[in-house]
C-alpha cells in the first residue's frame, strides 16, 4: 500500500472517528440531521393540515341543521330569520361594530379575539339575513377551510350554483335548501370561502 492510500485511509477513518465522538457528546452535524428535520417538518404541516380540515369540516357541519329553523350555530344561535327583531339581536350580541344607515341596509358585527364577524340585515324590523364572515384567528379552522370540494362531498349537489361580479371579483354562490330558509355559500375562489348567507326562500 502506498502512502497516498494510508493517508486517504486514515483521514475517512478520523472523520468517521470524530462524527460518532461528537455525536456521542451530544453534537450532532447538520448534514445528519437535516433530514429528519425536515421529515418532521412535513409531518408537522401534514398534521396542521389535516387538524384544520377537520375543524373547518366540523364547522361547515354545525350549520346544517339550524338552518332547518331559521338559525346559525354559535352565539347567535338564538336568533330566527324572519322572527327575532333588531333589539332581540343586539340583546344577544350587542350592538353593532358599524350601525345601518338606511333600513335596507347591513348591521355590521366585527370579527374580534376569535369571534366570527357577522352582517345582519332587516325587513320590518324582523332579521332578513344573517351573514356569516367567520373568524380571523385561525380561519383555516373555521370558514377558510372550507372549499366547494368539501361542501359538494358532504352536502351534496347544491340546489343552485351562479357566477356574479362583486366589484373586481368574480364569486361563486351555492345555494342549498333546508326547509323554508336557504343557506347561500359565497366563494371568491373554489377554496376560498367568502362567507354565508342564511335567508328565507
Amino acid at each position: 500500500m502506498n502512502n497516498e492510500q494510508r493517508i486517504s485511509k486514515a483521514v475517512i477513518a478520523l472523520t468517521v472517528a470524530g462524527t460518532v465522538g461528537l455525536a456521542g457528546l451530544g453534537f450532532t452535524p447538520a448534514v445528519f440531521s437535516a433530514p429528519h428535520a425536515e421529515a418532521a417538518g412535513h409531518t408537522e404541516a401534514a398534521a396542521a393540515d389535516s387538524y384544520a380540515a377537520k375543524e373547518a369540516l366540523k364547522t361547515l357541519n354545525s350549520f346544517y341543521k339550524p338552518a332547518l329553523k331559521g338559525q346559525f350555530p354559535g352565539v347567535v344561535g338564538r336568533l330566527t330569520v324572519g322572527k327575532s327583531t333588531r333589539q332581540d339581536v343586539i340583546n344577544t350580541i350587542g350592538e353593532p361594530s358599524i350601525s345601518r344607515k338606511h333600513a335596507d341596509d347591513f348591521d355590521l358585527y366585527s370579527a374580534n379575539m376569535g369571534n366570527p364577524g357577522y352582517a345582519i340585515s332587516y325587513k320590518l324590523n324582523k332579521i332578513r339575513e344573517i351573514r356569516y364572515f367567520g373568524t380571523n384567528v385561525e380561519r383555516q379552522t373555521n370558514i377558510g377551510g372550507i372549499t366547494m370540494k368539501m361542501l359538494k362531498q358532504n352536502w351534496y349537489a347544491p340546489a343552485s350554483t351562479t357566477t356574479f361580479k362583486n366589484g373586481g371579483i368574480t364569486q361563486t354562490k351555492l345555494t342549498y335548501h333546508r326547509g323554508a330558509y336557504k343557506l347561500e355559500f359565497i366563494f371568491n375562489s373554489s377554496t376560498d370561502l367568502d362567507h354565508i348567507n342564511l335567508l328565507k326562500k
